[in-house]
C-alpha cells in the first residue's frame, strides 16, 4: 500500500469535509435564528409554513434529501446543482431546522419577566434580544448545540452518496481495493481529532459564559 499516496488523499478528502461541515455552520445558525422566531410567531401564515418546512428537514433522512437536491431539482425546476452546491443547500436547510428548534427551547425558557425588566429600562426589543436574552440562550444551548455540531462533523460522510469525494469515500476506496483496515484506522483518528476539536472548543464556551447563571 502507498501510505503516501492513501494519506494526501485523505487529507484532500477531509478539507471537503471541513467546507462541508463550515459552510453549513456559517449558513444555518443564522437561518436557524431566523426560523426559530418564524417558529414563535402566532401569525399563521408565517408560523405554519415554517413549521412544515421543519416538519420535512427532521422527518426525512438527510440522506433523501441529498438525493433530492441533486437529482431531482433538474427534472422538477429545471436547474442541475454542482454536487458540492447540492450538498451544502441540503445541509444548510437540515441543520437549521434542527438548529431552529435548539434556539425556540432557548428563548423560551428566558423568564417573562426578563423582557419586562428591559422594557422598564428603556431598552428596545431589538436591545433587548441581542444584550440581554441571546448570551443567555447561548450559555443555555451550548450542549445541545455541541451535540448537533459533532453530528454534523460524521454526517458530513454522507455526502458521498451524490458522488462527493470526503473522507469516507476515500477511505471506502481504498479499503475495498487494497482489503487492509488501516485506511478505516487513519479515518478514525481523523474524525476523532476533528470531533476533540469540537468538543474542547465548546468547553471553553461554556466556561466562559458560567456567569450566566
Amino acid at each position: 500500500m502507498n501510505y503516501q499516496m492513501l494519506l494526501t488523499q485523505m487529507l484532500e478528502a477531509t478539507l471537503m469535509s471541513l467546507r462541508i461541515f463550515f459552510v453549513t455552520l456559517i449558513f444555518s445558525l443564522p437561518l436557524g435564528l431566523l426560523v426559530a422566531k418564524g417558529r414563535m410567531s402566532k401569525i399563521a401564515v408565517i408560523n405554519l409554513p415554517v413549521r412544515l418546512y421543519i416538519l420535512l428537514m427532521r422527518g426525512t433522512p438527510l440522506m433523501l434529501q441529498l438525493l433530492f437536491f441533486f437529482y431531482a431539482f433538474k427534472p422538477l425546476f429545471g436547474i442541475q446543482l454542482d454536487r458540492v452546491l447540492a450538498a451544502e443547500v441540503a445541509f444548510v436547510l437540515n441543520y437549521a431546522a434542527y438548529f431552529a428548534e435548539i434556539f425556540r427551547g432557548g428563548i423560551e425558557g428566558i423568564p417573562r419577566g426578563q423582557y419586562e425588566a428591559a422594557k422598564v429600562l428603556g431598552f428596545t426589543r431589538k436591545q433587548t434580544f441581542f444584550r440581554i436574552i441571546l448570551p443567555q440562550v447561548i450559555k443555555h444551548i451550548i450542549p445541545p448545540m455541541g451535540n448537533e455540531f459533532i453530528t454534523l462533523v460524521k454526517d458530513t460522510s454522507l455526502a458521498q452518496v451524490i458522488g462527493i469525494v470526503e473522507l469516507l469515500k476515500v477511505t471506502s476506496n481504498w479499503v475495498s481495493s487494497a482489503v487492509e483496515m488501516t485506511p478505516l484506522v487513519i479515518a478514525g483518528a481523523f474524525y476523532l481529532i476533528m470531533n476533540g476539536i469540537v468538543t474542547r472548543c465548546f468547553t471553553i464556551a461554556e466556561k466562559r459564559l458560567d456567569y450566566y447563571r
